[in-house]
């Protein structure tokens, strides 16, 4: 008699890994062909098949030949999954390239101040390293904050590293919004959100009007392709994890 599985044949969980990040300052393969090879001093194994996220920015005016730079980075060791803070207008063929598009939202005060300008590599790469996972007796204080004004658009990803996350308008179906810490969403989410991104339990999920995709609470995530659990109307929803289950119910009012 064939024993029953005791485990589920697939398990998914939400996770961050290890990235390093691919920060630009030109455009010619060539030139950066060049830097990548002066960096490696020839090193065949100096990057040990990492995933890479490539960061445009300080080239977001010239025309990148994709191709032929994700052949260059994988011939040095590095594997290109996301892009970051590129054109609108390039999301469409960075994505036909198998990429996806990387949003992570800035402090506000890296904009205070000028920094004078200094000679840079061509290409500088930089380990991103996920915040280690915090115990579940910890209590988080003063927790830093990034916000988003603007609509999270299909395809679009927001990341609030070590932060939480607050958002102003509508995530919309395909959009995926994450943070370390919770997630405060005042319109409607219809995209996926993914709080406690490093393994917070205590973190939540708060949105105006729940239409989510899928939700999560450091890993362990709810979808809803049954419906969703019946809420009060006009109140905003309020998302957390009892034990190993992700409870989804409407915020009353007191008073």
């Amino acid at each position: 008699m064939q024993n029953s599985l005791t485990h589920k044949p697939v398990e998914i969980k939400i996770s961050t890994v290890v990235a390093v990040a691919i920060i630009l300052h030109a455009a010619p393969i060539a030139t950066l062909e060049a830097a990548l090879k002066k960096m490696t001093a020839g090193t065949p194994d100096f990057f040990d098949d990492e995933f890479a996220v490539i960061d445009v920015e300080n080239i977001a005016s010239e025309k990148l030949d994709w191709p032929a730079l994700i052949s260059l980075f994988k011939s040095f060791g590095l594997n290109p999954v996301a892009v970051r803070n590129a054109q609108e207008e390039d999301y469409s063929t960075i994505r036909s390239h198998g990429l996806s598009i990387d949003i992570v939202s800035k402090p506000r005060q890296e904009f205070t101040s000028a920094t004078p300008a200094t000679p840079v590599a061509a290409v500088e790469v930089v380990t991103e390293k996920p915040v280690p996972a915090p115990q579940p007796q910890i209590i988080h204080s003063n927790t830093p904050a990034m916000v988003i004004d603007t609509p999270v658009r299909a395809g679009q990803r927001i990341y609030a590293r070590g932060a939480d996350l607050i958002i102003t308008a509508s995530v919309n179906n395909g959009a995926e919004v994450i943070a370390d810490g919770s997630i405060h969403i005042y319109a409607p989410l219809r995209g996926r959100a993914l709080a406690g991104a490093t393994g917070n339990t205590d973190a939540r999920i708060f949105a105006l009007s729940m239409e989510a995709e899928l939700v999560s609470i450091a890993g362990i995530y709810r979808t809803f392709d049954d419906g969703f659990p019946a809420l009060l109307p006009n109140h905003p929803v309020q998302i957390k994890l009892i034990g190993d289950r992700i409870e989804v119910s409407s915020v009353k009012s007191v008073g």
